[in-house]
């Protein structure tokens, strides 16, 4: 490949070249696909946890709560909000909390899709298929492991998230190809 063609490739063809190849190549399919599972949804992850530093920072900006329309469930009181150490003494320790914080988000992320990808992946090599008990282990598993990543984690957090990542687990899977 030439540096002229190099140069006029769009971004979409850049994003075209993941699918052929992926990302990795680690040695082994499941090995690539743990990886690239854990990159691409650490950058979810972290896209996703900045964005909503800037809707609370915008919202409080605003005066609190816009016409309550923020459920307490979502924003917390206005004195509590996901980032408690984001309103620092100075601009640098605001910046130090917030990449603390969204870097812990991408690693639960990136943590809940490799588990959950290596899982299925393993699963089926080892059954010869892919079906919903796959998916509801894979999920139950991944469940567990993103609850026991929280600070103050409890026997029945972890139930819970075990149950709850198996069953929507189970309905992707069972949903697969229906819309």
């Amino acid at each position: 490949m030439t540096g002229s063609n190099l140069e006029t490739r769009s971004l979409i063809d850049e994003l075209r070249s993941f699918d052929s190849g992926g990302l990795f190549d680690l040695g082994h399919p499941l090995l690539n696909r743990v990886a690239e599972s854990f990159v691409k949804a650490a950058g979810i992850g972290a896209v996703q946890a900045v964005s909503r530093h800037a809707y609370f920072t915008a919202v409080e900006s605003a005066g609190g709560d816009v016409g309550g329309s923020i459920p307490p469930e979502v924003g917390g009181s206005k004195k509590q909000h996901r980032f408690p150490d984001i309103r620092g003494e100075n601009s640098q320790k605001s910046v130090e909390a917030l990449v603390k914080s969204t870097g812990k988000e991408s690693m639960q992320w990136g943590l809940a899709a490799g588990v959950y990808s290596g899982l299925t992946y393993g699963l089926k090599e080892a059954r010869g298929v892919h079906d919903w008990k796959n998916s509801a282990l894979a999920g139950a598993i991944t469940g567990a492991a993103l609850a026991l990543t929280t600070d103050d984690h409890s026997h029945e957090q972890v139930v819970q998230c075990a149950i709850t990542g198996a069953a929507i687990s189970t309905a992707a899977n069972l949903l697969t190809g229906i819309f």
